[in-house]
């Protein structure tokens, strides 16, 4: 069996492992609407919500930047079942938006009864450098009111996002979404250094395994 005089690609990356339940989401989609879609994901081949409970909701808003309440404060309770209801209208829209489907529209009512749910009112905080810096404040009384700003930027996308760049990794063991942002416009993976690394180690071994059967 001749030797190869290529170096396969590496076959893992341990700074983007596979989702496990202990990992928690990735934040890979470039569009925070695609993020909240993927807090549920196939690990291996049995899909994983990353949403158990309401302390989960409150990390992961934490970490993207959209709680609307104190640091300091306790989730609402009701707060995870709430927000799987709103990714899973989210995610119906989006699908189909994505898919170009014509004839019947996606069900709205659902994102607007989410973004219906508490109001904000603007503030004026000042700058240390001198001026002021207007912000908007949502109220966080409750598991509804504390998901309006994720409402606000399903919305957002929905309304001026291009749809021909709102896509699925490639990849047929996984499910998440993403934003194509390149300047191509050719993204095929969640993540190079994930999918992307996986497929090529694919398509390598199968090279490989083409050129042993043809030197056999």
């Amino acid at each position: 069996m001749p030797a190869s005089n290529t170096a396969p690609p590496n076959p893992a990356n341990p700074a983007n492992p596979a989702a496990t339940p202990e990992s928690g989401p990735r934040l890979l989609a470039d569009h925070v609407a695609l993020d909240l879609l993927n807090t549920i994901e196939r690990a291996d081949t049995t899909p994983h919500d990353h949403w158990q409970t309401d302390a989960d909701v409150l990390a992961w808003l934490k970490q993207v930047a959209l709680w609307p309440g104190d640091d300091r404060a306790a989730p609402p309770k009701g707060l995870a079942t709430a927000a799987r209801a709103l990714r899973e209208a989210v995610r119906l829209i989006v699908a189909h938006k994505a898919a170009g489907k014509a004839g019947a529209k996606p069900d709205l009512a659902p994102l607007n009864d989410a973004l219906a749910a508490g109001g904000s009112h603007l503030a004026v905080n000042p700058l240390p450098e001198g001026g002021v810096r207007i912000a908007r404040i949502h109220a966080a009384a409750n598991a509804a009111q504390c998901l309006v700003p994720l409402a606000e930027a399903a919305a957002d996308l929905l309304a001026h996002g291009d749809f021909r760049r709102v896509r699925q990794c490639e990849s047929d063991e996984c499910t998440l979404w993403f934003y194509d942002r390149t300047k191509s416009h050719r993204r095929r993976w969640c993540s190079m250094a994930l999918c992307g690394n996986r497929h090529k180690v694919a398509a390598f071994r199968k090279r490989e395994a083409a050129a042993d059967e043809g030197a056999a």
